[in-house]
């Protein structure tokens, strides 16, 4: 499989997971267990895929340390965020918002990594910023929105963006393989969501939470831990201004399947999907010209 098709995949699946995430909080209502059994069921996903890879192939283990550290927040404590985002706003629009983190990391980059300024970052700046407008003053919500969501969503999509960030500085310094970095990540990942569920609500049995959540969120599971490996794989197969692009479009995606699938219970409407055109238009504006 080829980069475009593998960073095809990967959008399709990324946009998938948010619809499953929220199909899952329609039978479960538990955030943080929902997180977990999502990182951790995605965490045996892609060692299932990844080590044995790794095994044949005499793969590269310096410097997994770094996207372990990186896997503790993000997709691990961010994965509590972006729940809980899907809870309370929705899918579709949560999706909408997370097409926000291409912008946000080339702004990181332009101050932590020196990355050049381009001129098509200001036009996909204000692709984004028309399509986040166009969402605040929509009229048409479900009944169970709340706008924290949104706000919550924004928090997830800044957290991706410094994961993308710290990832590509560590990619400089070592030839980790992509797929075990993955599954390393996933790992801290589930391994960080237990810990936290540990110390929350301790009158709530860990065990009987995860119990209850795992049927729920077992197809987001599948969908994230699939997701980061086609992703990986990509980056590993084609170059950034290839693979970004078509996984930008992951906000898309999200829509069409909250429509499809969740039908009048995201309220999807002609000015939500505009947003999504002009967030997801911006985000490939900054990954095609990075």
């Amino acid at each position: 499989m080829d980069a475009v098709l593998l960073a095809t995949l990967a959008g399709v699946l990324f946009g998938a997971l948010a619809v499953a995430v929220r199909a899952g909080l329609g039978r479960v209502r538990d955030a943080e267990g929902g997180a977990f059994v999502t990182a951790s069921l995605g965490f045996l996903v892609i060692a299932a895929v990844a080590v044995p890879l790794a095994a044949l192939g005499g793969a590269e283990l310096g410097g997994l340390w770094a996207f372990a550290l990186v896997g503790v927040f993000v997709p691990g404590l961010s994965q509590i965020v972006f729940v809980r985002a899907i809870r309370e706003a929705g899918a579709s629009r949560t999706a909408v918002v997370i097409g926000t983190a291409p912008l946000l990391s080339a702004a990181l980059a332009l101050v932590f990594l020196d990355e050049p300024l381009r001129p098509a970052l200001a036009v996909a700046t204000i692709a984004i910023v028309v399509g986040g407008a166009l969402l605040v003053w929509e009229r048409s919500r479900p009944p169970a929105f709340r706008a924290v969501g949104a706000v919550l969503a924004l928090v997830a999509a800044g957290l991706f963006a410094v994961r993308d960030n710290v990832v590509r500085w560590a990619s400089l310094d070592t030839d980790a393989d992509p797929l075990l970095a993955a599954t390393v990540s996933l790992g801290a990942a589930a391994l960080a969501l237990l810990a936290y569920l540990a110390a929350s609500h301790r009158a709530r049995p860990v065990a009987a939470r995860v119990r209850a959540a795992l049927p729920a969120f077992a197809p987001a599971a599948l969908c994230l831990g699939l997701a980061y490996a086609a992703l990986l794989l990509a980056f590993s197969r084609g170059d950034v201004t290839v693979v970004a692009p078509l996984n930008a479009t992951q906000s898309l995606w999200g829509v069409l399947f909250a429509a499809a699938v969740l039908g009048r219970a995201e309220a999807v409407g002609p000015r939500l999907v505009v947003a999504a055109v002009l967030v997801v238009s911006g985000g490939v504006l900054v990954g095609a010209t990075r």
